[in-house]
C-alpha cells in the first residue's frame, strides 16, 4: 500500500500544478482585460497628461519579460485575487466623464471613490452592472442630469455620496431598494420633487444628508422607520407641511436639521423623546404654536435654533434642564411672557438670542450666572425695569443688545466694567445716570449705540481710549459739557453721532485727525465758535451735520477738500461772510443746506459743478446778486429753496425752477419771472440793467474763454502726439491715432467720425437725456445702426486711466439679453463718449410717468420686466469674474425694447465714471434707492444692488416710487398692508393667479429691503425664485409681512 501511495503522489502534484496554472492564466487574462478597459476610460479624459496616472500603462513584456500587465500596481487601484476591487481616485485631477467607464469589465469592484475631480456629464445607468459595489463616492464633481433609477439595483451598496454636483430631477424611489445602505448623501445639488416614502425601507441608514436642494412636498412619516439614523440634515429646501410625529421614533438621533424650509404646524412634542439629540435646528420655517415643554428632556442638547418662525406662548421653564446647551436662539418669533429664571441653570451657554419677540417683564438676575456667555441679544421686545447686576461678571461677554425696549435706571457696575465688550446696543430705552460714570474703558469695543435714552452728565475722555471704536452714537440724550479733544485719538472711528444733546463749547480741532470718519453728526446742540479748518482733512467724510448750533464766523473753504461729501448741513447757526467757492468742488453732494444763517455775497457760480445735487437750501440769509444760470441746469436737482434773501434779476429757466412755487423764492424783492406770485420781468429798466450786466460779462469773458480754448487745444494736440508715439496698452480692436483713442466692437475711428457727423458735433437737437455723468444723444449711423451715445464730462486728470480702460474692455465683452450692450468708447481732446445699443421705448421711469404708456405696461409685462432686471443683476453678481456691482439701480437706468424686455443700463459705469473714488465711493446710487447701510459705511457691495432692486420692484408694481411705504415695509414688527395700496391704480385689478404672483414678488421685494445686508437674499436666489414663479418663497425672506 505504501509503495502504491508513493507511486500516485507525482501524478497528484502534476494535476495540482496544472490546475494552478489554469487559474493563474484566467486571473492574468482577467487582469489584462480590466487594465485595457481602464486605459480606454483614461483615454477619454480631457487632460491626458495627468501626472498622477503615469503608472496607468501596459508595459511591453517582450522588452521587459519580468514586467507585469496587471493594473493592481497602478495608482489608486487595489485588487483581490488579481481582480480590481477598489478604485480610490479622489482628488486626482481627472477631467472627463463616466461615459467610457468600464462598468461591465470590473465585475469585482467593491469600492469606487472618484470624489473631488472635474468629472461631468450624467451618471450612466450602466452603474448598475457593478453588482458587488458597496461604496460609491462621486461627490465634489460637476455631474449633471438625474440620478439613474438603475442605481437601486446595487443591493450591496452601503455608502452613496453624490453631493456637491449639479444633479437635478427627483430622488428615484428605487433608492429604497438599497437595504444595506448606511450613508445617503445627496446634498448641495439641484434635486427637486418630494422625498420618496421608499426611503423608509432603508433600515440600516445612519446618515441622511439632503440639504441645499430644491426638494418640495412634505417629510414622509416613513422616515420614522429608520431607527438607526444618527444624523438627518434636510435644510435649505422648499419642504412644506408639518414635521411628522414619527420622527420621535429615531431614538439614536444626534442631529436633526430642518431649517430654511417652509414647514408649518407645531413642533411635535415627540421630539422630546430623542434623548440622545445634540443639535436641533428648525429655524427659518413657518412653525406655529408653543415651544414644547418636552424639549426639556433633551439633556444632551448643545444647540437649539428655533428663530425666524411664528412660535407663540412663553419660553418653557423646562428648558432650564438643558445643562449641556451652548447655543439657544429663539429670535424673531411671537413669544411673550417672562424670561424663565431657570435659564440661569444653563451653565454651558455661550449664545442666547431672544431678540424681536414680545417678551416682557424684567430681565432676571439669574442670567448673571451664565459665566460662559459670549452673545446676549434681547433687543426689540417689551422688557422693563432695570438691567440686573452680574451681567458680564465673568468678562466673557462680547455682544450685548437690549435696544428698543422700555428699560430704565442706571447701567449696572458689571456692565460698566465689561472689558470684553465688542458690540453693544442700549439705544431706544429710558436709561438714566451720569454718562461719564456709567461706562468705562473697553479695549476691544468696536460698536456702541446709546442714543434715545435719558443719560445726563458730560462726555468722558475715556471714550478716546477705546482704540478700536468704529461707531459711537450718543444722540438724543441730555448730555452737557464739551466734546473731549481725546475723541481725535480714535483712528478707526467711522461714525460719530452726538446730535440732539446740550453739548456746548467749540468743536475741537482734534476731530480733524479722525481719518476714518465717514459720518460726523453734531447737530442740535449748543456748540459755539467757528467751524475748525481741520475738518477739511477728513477726506473720507460723506456726511457732515452741524445744523442747529451757535456756530459763527465764516464757512471754511477747506470743507471743499472733503470731496466724498454727499450730505452737508450747516443750517440754523450764525455763520456769516460769503459762501466759499470751494464748496463747488463737492461734486458728489446730494444735499446742501446753509439756510438760516447770516451769509452775504453772491451764490458762487461754481455751484454749477454740483451735478449730483438734489436738494439745495440757501433760504433765510442775506445773499445778493442774480441767481446763476448754471444753478438752474443742475441735472439732478429736485428741490431748491432761495427764499428770504436779497436776490435780484430774472429767475433763470431750467430744471431747478421748472416746477418752482412762490414759497421757494419769496422774500427776494428783486426777483422776477414766470412763477405765480413773482412779478414778471416786464420792466424795461430792469431788463436793460440785466442785459448790460450780461454784455459786460461777455466782453470780459469771451477773450478769456478764447485764450483758454486755444491753450486747451494746444495741450490736447501735444498730449495725443505723445500718446501716438507708442502705447503698449492698446489692444486688438482698439484704435489709437488721428488724435482719437477708441475701444470698439467696430472700426473705432470711423465710428467716432460718424457719430460727430450725424449728431452735428453733439447738437442739442439730438439730445435725448441728461444725467450726472453726461448727456445722451441718439445717433443714426450708416447703414442702419441706431445707437445711444453718452457724451461724458471730462474725467479727472488723477483718474486711473489704465484701470478705466481695462474695465471698459471688460464691459464691451458682456453679453446678456437683459443688459444694454456697450459697443465702445471713444476719446479725443474734444470729446469722450460711450456707445450703447439704442432701446426704442426709452427708460422705465419715463413710461411709468406717462399715464397712457403706463397703462400699456400690464401686469404680465411688469412681471417680465422685474424678472429681466433680476436676471441681469444675477448675471453680473454671480457669473462675471470679478463680480460687477451696478451701484445705481433705478427706473432711470432700466430701458425697454420694442417687446418690453428690460435692459439694465450704465452697468459698471457708475463706478467707472467716478474713478477718483473706489468701492467706498460716497456717490453710490440715486436718492430713494440707496441702501441704508451706506449711512454707516460707504462700502458698496452686491447687497446694495439687492436693496435698490427691492425699491425698484415696488416701483414697477406700484407705478411710482414707494416712498413712505418703505419704513412700514421694513418695520421689525408685524405689518399688515393692503395689497391695493402697493398696486398701480391705473391698471385693472389682476386675476387670482397673477395676484398670487404679485404678492410673492412683493414679499420678495420686502426681503430685499432688510436693514441687515446679510439678511437680504442674493440676486442669484431672487432670479431663481422668480424663474420658479416665486411661489416657494422661504419664510425668512418675508417674516411677518402680510398682504390683505
Amino acid at each position: 500500500m505504501g509503495s502504491l501511495a508513493n507511486h500516485q503522489n507525482p501524478s497528484f502534484e502534476l494535476l495540482l500544478l496544472l490546475l494552478i496554472s489554469v487559474l493563474a492564466l484566467q486571473f492574468a487574462s482577467a487582469s489584462v482585460e480590466e487594465a485595457e478597459a481602464l486605459l480606454k476610460w483614461k483615454a477619454s479624459f480631457s487632460n491626458l497628461n495627468n501626472t498622477l496616472l503615469t503608472s496607468w500603462n501596459l508595459q511591453n513584456t517582450r522588452n521587459h519579460p519580468k514586467a507585469s500587465v496587471s493594473p493592481c500596481t497602478w495608482f489608486g487601484v487595489s485588487c483581490i485575487d488579481g481582480s480590481v476591487s477598489t478604485l480610490n481616485l479622489t482628488h486626482s485631477s481627472i477631467n472627463g466623464t463616466l461615459y467610457s467607464f468600464p462598468f461591465s469589465s470590473l465585475p469585482n469592484l467593491e469600492k469606487a471613490d472618484l470624489s473631488m475631480n472635474e468629472l461631468s456629464g450624467s451618471v450612466p445607468p450602466q452603474v448598475s452592472k457593478l453588482s458587488k459595489l458597496s461604496y460609491l463616492d462621486l461627490s465634489y464633481n460637476k455631474f449633471s442630469g438625474t440620478i439613474p433609477p438603475e442605481i437601486g439595483l446595487l443591493t450591496n451598496l452601503q455608502t452613496l455620496h453624490l453631493n456637491e454636483n449639479y444633479l437635478n430631477g427627483s430622488i428615484p424611489q428605487e433608492i429604497g431598494q438599497l437595504r444595506s445602505l448606511v450613508e445617503l448623501i445627496l446634498c448641495t445639488n439641484n434635486i427637486t420633487g418630494p422625498i420618496p416614502a421608499s426611503l423608509g425601507n432603508l433600515k440600516n441608514l445612519t446618515y441622511l444628508y439632503l440639504y441645499e436642494n430644491q426638494l418640495s412636498g412634505s417629510i414622509p412619516r416613513e422616515i420614522g422607520n429608520l431607527n438607526n439614523l444618527v444624523e438627518v440634515d434636510i435644510d435649505n429646501n422648499q419642504l412644506t407641511g408639518p414635521i411628522p410625529a414619527s420622527i420621535g421614533n429615531l431614538n439614536n438621533l444626534l442631529l436633526l436639521h430642518l431649517f430654511e424650509n417652509g414647514l408649518s404646524g407645531s413642533i411635535p412634542p415627540e421630539i422630546g423623546k430623542l434623548k440622545k439629540l445634540q443639535s436641533l435646528s428648525l429655524w427659518g420655517n413657518k412653525l406655529t404654536g408653543p415651544i414644547p415643554t418636552s424639549l426639556g428632556n433633551l439633556r444632551d442638547l448643545t444647540l437649539l435654533h428655533l428663530y425666524r418662525n411664528q412660535l407663540s406662548g412663553s419660553i418653557p421653564e423646562e428648558l432650564g434642564n438643558l445643562k449641556s446647551l451652548v447655543e439657544f436662539e429663539v429670535s424673531e418669533n411671537q413669544l411673550y411672557g417672562l424670561i424663565p429664571t431657570s435659564l440661569g441653570n444653563l451653565i454651558e451657554l455661550e449664545t442666547l438670542f431672544l431678540r424681536d419677540n414680545q417678551l416682557s417683564g424684567s430681565i432676571p438676575p439669574e442670567l448673571g450666572k451664565l459665566t460662559k456667555l459670549v452673545v446676549l441679544e434681547m433687543d426689540e421686545n417689551q422688557f422693563s425695569g432695570h438691567l440686573p447686576e452680574g451681567l458680564c461678571s465673568s468678562q466673557t461677554l462680547r455682544d450685548f443688545t437690549v435696544n428698543n425696549n422700555s428699560l430704565s435706571g442706571p447701567i449696572p457696575e458689571s456692565l460698566k466694567n465689561c472689558a470684553s465688550l465688542v458690540r453693544a446696543r442700549f439705544d431706544g430705552n429710558q436709561f438714566t445716570g451720569d454718562l461719564s460714570e456709567s461706562f468705562g474703558i473697553y479695549p476691544h469695543l468696536e460698536f456702541i449705540f446709546l442714543s434715545n435714552n435719558s443719560f445726563s452728565g458730560e462726555l468722558s475722555n475715556n471714550w478716546g481710549r477705546c482704540k478700536n471704536l468704529t461707531t459711537l452714537s450718543i444722540a438724543n440724550n441730555s448730555i452737557t459739557g464739551h466734546i473731549p479733544p481725546e475723541f481725535g485719538n480714535l483712528p478707526s472711528l467711522g461714525f460719530l453721532d452726538l446730535s440732539s444733546n446740550q453739548i456746548a463749547g467749540e468743536i475741537p480741532k482734534e476731530l480733524g485727525k479722525l481719518k476714518s470718519i465717514q459720518r460726523l453728526l453734531l447737530n442740535d446742540n449748543q456748540l459755539s465758535g467757528g467751524i475748525p479748518l481741520e475738518l477739511g482733512s477728513l477726506t473720507d467724510l460723506f456726511s457732515l451735520d452741524l445744523a442747529v448750533n451757535l456756530l459763527n464766523g465764516s464757512i471754511p473753504g477747506s470743507i471743499g477738500e472733503c470731496q466724498r461729501l454727499t450730505f452737508l448741513n450747516l443750517s440754523s447757526n450764525s455763520l456769516s461772510h460769503s459762501i466759499p467757492s470751494q464748496l463747488g468742488k463737492l461734486i458728489h453732494l446730494d444735499l446742501l443746506d446753509l439756510s438760516h444763517n447770516f451769509l452775504i455775497g453772491e451764490i458762487p457760480t461754481e455751484f454749477g459743478s454740483l451735478n449730483s445735487l438734489e436738494t439745495l437750501n440757501l433760504s433765510h440769509n442775506n445773499l445778493s446778486g442774480v441767481i446763476p444760470k448754471a444753478l438752474a441746469e443742475l441735472p439732478g436737482i429736485q428741490h431748491i429753496d432761495l427764499s428770504f434773501n436779497e436776490l435780484e434779476g430774472p429767475i433763470p429757466c431750467g430744471k431747478a425752477f421748472a416746477n418752482a412755487i412762490i414759497e421757494q423764492l419769496k422774500g427776494n424783492k428783486g426777483l422776477c419771472g414766470n412763477i405765480t406770485g413773482v412779478r414778471p420781468c416786464d420792466s424795461p429798466q430792469l431788463v436793460k440793467k440785466h442785459e448790460n450786466g450780461q454784455k459786460l460779462a461777455l466782453i470780459i469773458a469771451l477773450p478769456l474763454v478764447g485764450a483758454l480754448m486755444l491753450f486747451s487745444a494746444f495741450a490736447g494736440i501735444l498730449f495725443f502726439h505723445e500718446k501716438r508715439k507708442g502705447d503698449p496698452t492698446v489692444k486688438d480692436g482698439e484704435v489709437k491715432g488721428g488724435d482719437v483713442f477708441s475701444i470698439s466692437l467696430f472700426d473705432g475711428k470711423e465710428m467716432y467720425e460718424n457719430i460727430l457727423k450725424v449728431t452735428q458735433d453733439f447738437d442739442p437737437t439730438f439730445c435725448i437725456g441728461k444725467g450726472g455723468h453726461g448727456s445722451v444723444y441718439k445717433a443714426n449711423l450708416p447703414p442702419a445702426n441706431t445707437v445711444a451715445v453718452k457724451r461724458l464730462h471730462h474725467l479727472s486728470e488723477s483718474a486711473d486711466q489704465e484701470g478705466f480702460l481695462k474695465e471698459i474692455r471688460a464691459l464691451t465683452k458682456i453679453r446678456h439679453r437683459n443688459i444694454v450692450k456697450l459697443q465702445g468708447y471713444c476719446s479725443s481732446a474734444k470729446y469722450s463718449f460711450l456707445v450703447y445699443e439704442y432701446l426704442e421705448r426709452g427708460s422705465l421711469a419715463k413710461l411709468l410717468s406717462i399715464e397712457e404708456e403706463a397703462k400699456k405696461l400690464d401686469w404680465q409685462k411688469r412681471i417680465k420686466i422685474i424678472k429681466g432686471i433680476a436676471h441681469a443683476l444675477s448675471y453680473m453678481h454671480h457669473d462675471c469674474s470679478p463680480p460687477i456691482v451696478h451701484r445705481d439701480i433705478s427706473s432711470n437706468n432700466v430701458l425697454l425694447d420694442s417687446e418690453y424686455e428690460a435692459h439694465v443700463s450704465d452697468f459698471g459705469t457708475a463706478k467707472l465714471l467716478k474713478i477718483d473714488s473706489s468701492n467706498w465711493s460716497a456717490v453710490a446710487g440715486t436718492y430713494g434707492y440707496v441702501a441704508p447701510e451706506l449711512a454707516y459705511t460707504m462700502r458698496v457691495t452686491e447687497k446694495c444692488d439687492v436693496y435698490s432692486f427691492g425699491v425698484l420692484t415696488l416701483e414697477v408694481i406700484k407705478g411710482s416710487h414707494p416712498g413712505d411705504f418703505i419704513p412700514h415695509l421694513t418695520s421689525p414688527t408685524s405689518v399688515n398692508i393692503q395689497l391695493k395700496d402697493l398696486m398701480d391704480q391705473r391698471l385693472p385689478y389682476p386675476g387670482q393667479e397673477v395676484e398670487e404672483t404679485l404678492v410673492s414678488i412683493l414679499k420678495l421685494a420686502r426681503a430685499c429691503l432688510n436693514v441687515d445686508p446679510q439678511s437680504r437674499p442674493t440676486m442669484h436666489m431672487i432670479s431663481s425664485l422668480l424663474s420658479m414663479g416665486a411661489q416657494a418663497l422661504p419664510k425668512h425672506l418675508h417674516g411677518d409681512f402680510q398682504l390683505s
